[in-house]
């Protein structure tokens, strides 16, 4: 791994707080993602899944993770089952974890291979009774193929069918959306991976450069960083592109007059962090471009305010939608007429805004947490409004990262990375 080993202290909180949410006599079981193949001996590079790496930082394929409080030999309430390594897969792959090295990163005291897996898991189901399942209930999932924790449930369930059935989920969504200390740190380090990225861009952008090639300047500044890259396909997109919302070719050339809209950001031994910036090609805003650009950071700065111990997502994007109405009025793209006609369910703003303003991140870019309870101190938002005028050409969104405090304004992660139209200017023209 590129980044630098976490602290396993904060794995041993995560665990323990999962386990004080089960219920008396269970097991719970964490499978890692499969490899997956593109065709021939080719495959996608690897990446963990994010709750058995939440609860134990092993980073690693074929690795299971369980807990059972209960168990009667203490030994048994944590254990991982890593894949077993020898000298043909140190010479063709490279290292993996011994069992001294899964102790240390996570840590477990008992670990086994995953060959012994069947067996142990056996011997600890006939001292449970519920089973819990880790099965994928995120808002925004479309998972069409089959996983590993898939096939470890079917199986489960054919094997020990009088077990009764609980799902993890839950109890994620509302762990992982309340972070740790060290979980803000390490998204930290994120965007600050992310700023550098920036601010190199802002003295490489010019008429001439071709999408692709800004994309190559982030990947660079990223991955010299210690970060693996992009913690999302990134989004390049100059001109009339950024009216299309996930625009993800990058293969335009950009013009003197056009803005480009980059969503683009980096991440840190798993946790994302997700930047948007709008600047000019030509380094200097239009007055039009200048006007839709500061509405929207209007709009960002206001909303940013909103969120805060207490607040209720539902309402929070009804009040984001009556910045944006109000903004939007300003600069002509609505009438008073607009908005008194609007439809209850698709708010006139909603021609020029169409997406969220806010979504929770971490381990994932949109990433676990409660949305139909209060907002609470240490959940982690993007702050995100925008305003796309496909008819004039050109798109403009403003994102940054904030951490929710107990009292006052989010503390926002992205504050040194340029964001007033000034600055903006004045770096990409060298002053």
């Amino acid at each position: 791994m590129k980044y630098e080993q976490i602290p396993n202290t904060l794995f041993i909180k995560n665990r323990k707080k999962f386990m004080d949410r089960m219920m008396p006599k269970s097991i719970a079981v964490f499978n890692s993602n499969d490899i997956y193949p593109i065709s021939a001996d080719s495959t996608l590079p690897f990446e963990q899944h994010r709750d058995i790496f939440y609860l134990s930082g092993a980073d690693q394929e074929e690795t299971i993770l369980l807990l059972f409080p209960d168990a009667l030999n203490k030994k048994h309430r944590e254990v991982i089952f890593v894949r077993e390594t020898n000298e043909h897969i140190a010479i063709w792959e490279g290292e993996k974890l011994t069992k001294e090295k899964a102790t240390e990163i996570s840590g477990i005291e008992t670990i086994y291979w995953l060959s012994d897996f069947d067996k142990v898991f056996f011997d600890l189901m006939t001292e449970a009774e519920t089973i819990y399942f880790n099965t994928n209930e995120h808002y925004r999932q479309a998972v069409e193929t089959q996983t590993r924790e898939d096939r470890f449930i079917i199986d489960c369930k054919q094997k020990f069918p009088a077990h009764k059935v609980a799902k993890s989920n839950p109890i994620l969504q509302e762990l992982r959306g309340v972070k740790e200390p060290e979980e803000i740190h390490l998204m930290q380090t994120a965007c600050n991976i992310t700023e550098k990225g920036f601010r190199r861009l802002l003295g490489f952008i010019r008429p001439g450069v071709w999408e692709y090639e800004i994309e190559a300047e982030l990947l660079h500044e990223f991955v010299r960083n210690r970060s693996k890259g992009f913690a999302y396909t990134p989004i390049i997109a100059s001109g009339n592109n950024a009216n299309v919302l996930h625009y993800i070719e990058n293969n335009r050339q950009c013009k003197s007059g056009d803005l480009i809209l980059m969503d683009v950001a980096a991440e840190y031994a798993n946790y994302s962090s997700d930047l948007t910036r709008s600047v000019p090609v030509n380094g200097k805003f239009s007055d039009r471009q200048k006007a839709v650009y500061n509405a929207v950071l209007r709009v960002k700065k206001e909303a940013t305010k909103l969120l805060v111990p207490g607040t209720l997502w539902t309402e929070y994007h009804k009040e984001c939608g009556k910045l944006m109405t109000s903004e939007l009025l300003e600069l002509g793209l609505l009438d008073k007429t607009d908005v008194k006609n609007e439809n209850p369910d698709w708010p006139a703003y909603k021609k020029y805004f169409m997406h969220g303003t806010s979504h929770h991140i971490g381990l994932n870019t949109h990433d676990y947490g409660v949305l139909k309870t209060p907002m609470e101190a240490n959940m982690v938002f993007t702050v995100e409004p925008g305003i796309y005028i496909p008819e004039e050409g050109f798109g403009i969104r403003i994102e940054d990262d904030v951490v929710i405090q107990e009292n006052g304004e989010p503390f926002n992660l992205m504050k040194n990375i340029p964001i007033e139209v000034e600055e903006i200017e004045e770096l990409m023209n060298g002053q």
